[in-house]
């Protein structure tokens, strides 16, 4: 895609309004190499689910046949496990490539490119540099590592039901400290290349780790998490003192043995905060932003991008502001001012946290009777909102959304950050719901996990440009609902400012070498944010390279995809027909716009 042609609608300006009328999906008959290749990518699926147990968990599947794998962690070391997923991958590489696209049927061939797509794309971070991913450069950082993410795990993903369910927590509460002393070791290895994230960052490491282990094993929120849990289903044993013994005797240990490599490491991080620190890091930042983004956009041209779209939406939000009897400083200065209004914060307490999840509930209760005003059968699964567990939120990030079960068993769950409720003044919360739960990620996760006639490889798909794109473009698609109330649509804008911002200072941190402080303080500037918030999202970015520039480049795709089946197709354009698109689930930006352009062709043959 060409940098201007894409900009060509990308602005806030081109927010459309929601018009009648029709574009259809172009389904094709099957052809003589569909079955043989959905039995491939039947083969591939299986196959991933059985090398990661948490994957089998998540998805609800490890039960039946695959029991085993609910008590089981990958226990690989690091460098060996990334070098048999590697071989792995590229095998199922062979395999597809093998499938001559001439004998497959046009959703097939969509099939196979994609999944080949994803394949290559996730070889770039092994083969290339010797890391798991070039947008998770670092083992070990303020959100990176096992003690952040298993702990997370074992509370909210894995089952307790019944009594095997809990020896099975015990399992792999076990395993965790082996996981932890592999990466460990893997954290060694990597500092000796170079790889050691900021020193900051070690240090929130270091903090959170503490904070994990401070309390008494048998108080430990690991224990609490097996206890309270069996204590609610009726699950008779003696779980808390097991559990007990293990995070005593196992789990402690090798946190102390990850917190003494930590502290000796310490010293040897390079000074720095962005990727231009690292060995080789131009190219893996130039591979950070190709996978984050899926263009060929350069780090300079996001760059420019960001600041195109930060001047727009500025201006568009001047007028908001003014309208409201905001009309004294920056548009940044009146957006913390309004952040800091007595009437939009919630009261930093448990209650005030509660009262606020109350609202998220409601809103996403509204915009569920909207949706078939914009959608074909939109899906109604539950979506259940929480906190961040505090004992990670210093390092989280400040909202996110964890797709259900593939059965059901376990809903979908969109988590907000509430250290501070101040972070959050009410009139930018609806904008925040929209992305997260409808008509955001919730319901295009469920509409792709629901479309059955593709292979399952694709329906649990996810691409940041694409999902992220879709989210960012569900909060307009709220305000063309109706969604916003008064000032609401400053905090729906302020998001659109915060994400065309993103652009601006992960490209400043990992090309132009902006010290954190002054991204920091750009982005404060720019979007009126509070300062504690805006600080987690600046280390996010320094631990996350080019992720955050996905949501506002897949918003511009989204939005100039919509616009241009409008003006083709006129009165024949109906907007529950474009979101059909979501049917076929995720894919990068440009095979993306190449099947918008394919279904308004089909709709104007049909």
């Amino acid at each position: 895609m060409d940098r201007r042609e894409f900009l060509s609608l990308g602005s806030v300006a081109a927010l459309l309004p929601i018009m009648p009328a029709g574009l259809a999906s172009a389904q094709a008959p099957a052809a003589p190499g569909d079955e043989a290749l959905n039995r491939l990518f039947e083969a591939i699926f299986q196959e991933q689910v059985a090398t990661y147990p948490t994957f089998a968990t998540q998805l609800g599947l490890d039960k039946g046949n695959l029991a085993g794998l609910r008590s089981k962690l990958d226990t690989r070391p690091d460098q060996r496990a990334r070098a048999e997923n590697l071989a792995q991958s590229k095998r199922w590489i062979a395999s597809l490539e093998g499938v001559p696209p001439a004998s497959l049927s046009a959703s097939a061939a969509l099939n196979r490119e994609v999944v080949l797509w994803d394949l290559k794309t996730n070889n770039v971070g092994p083969e290339r540099f010797d890391i798991s991913n070039p947008q998770s450069p670092y083992v070990i950082s303020q959100q990176d590592g096992a003690y952040f993410s298993i702990p997370d795990f074992l509370a909210t993903a894995h089952p307790i039901e019944n009594a095997s369910d809990a020896e099975a927590y015990l399992s792999r509460l076990s395993q965790f400290a082996t996981v932890l002393d592999n990466e460990t070791a893997e954290q060694r290895r990597q500092a000796v290349r170079g790889f050691l994230a900021p020193g900051w960052a070690i240090d929130l490491a270091l903090a959170q780790l503490g904070e994990l282990r401070s309390a008494t094993a048998a108080e430990s929120s690991m224990v609490d998490a097996l206890t309270s849990r069996t204590t609610a289903k009726g699950v008779a044993g003696n779980w808390k003192a097991r559990a007990a013994t293990i995070v005593g005797g196992e789990v402690y240990p090798a946190l102390d043995r990850q917190i003494a490599m930590l502290r000796e490491l310490r010293p040897n991080a390079a000074a720095g905060d962005g990727l231009w620190r690292l060995p080789q890091g131009s190219e893996i930042y130039a591979a950070a932003l190709a996978e984050a983004t899926t263009t060929s956009f350069t780090p300079d041209e996001i760059h420019q991008i960001g600041l195109q779209q930060v001047a727009e939406i500025s201006a568009e939000l001047d007028k908001i502001l003014r309208e409201a009897g905001q009309t004294s400083g920056t548009v940044g200065q009146r957006l913390s001012a309004l952040n800091k209004l007595p009437e939009q914060l919630y009261p930093n307490t448990d209650a005030g946290r509660a009262e606020l999840i109350a609202g998220l509930n409601a809103g996403v209760a509204d915009m569920a009777k909207r949706l078939p005003r914009a959608f074909h059968n939109p899906p109604t699964d539950p979506l259940d909102i929480r906190r961040v567990p505090p004992e990670i939120q210093e390092g989280a990030s400040n909202g996110y959304y964890r797709q259900a079960s593939l059965d059901g068993s376990r809903p979908a769950i969109y988590f907000i950050n509430l250290k501070n409720t101040a972070d959050w003044p009410k009139y930018s919360l609806p904008a925040l719901t929209f992305h997260e739960g409808l008509p955001g990620h919730h319901l295009q996760l469920l509409t792709a996990q629901k479309a059955g006639a593709m292979p399952m490889l694709r329906r649990i798909a996810f691409y940041s440009a694409y999902g992220e794109g879709w989210a960012l473009y569900a909060e307009q698609l709220a305000d063309e609902l109706g969604a916003y109330k008064s000032i609401e649509r400053a905090g729906y804008l302020q998001s659109y400012l915060f994400r065309a911002e993103r652009l601006v200072v992960d490209t400043g941190l990992h090309h132009k070498r902006w010290t954190r402080e002054q991204a920091i303080e750009h982005m404060v500037a720019t979007t009126g944010f509070a300062q504690p918030r805006v600080k987690r999202e600046i280390e996010r970015y320094c631990s996350s390279p080019g992720q955050a520039c996905s949501y506002k480049i897949g918003h511009i795709a989204w939005i100039r995809a919509r616009a241009k089946a409008q003006k083709t197709l006129g009165a024949r354009f109906d907007l529950r027909d474009f979101h059909d698109i979501l049917t076929e689930g995720a894919m990068p930006l440009t095979i993306f716009e190449r099947r918008v352009d394919e279904r308004i062709a089909a709709k104007l043959r049909s």
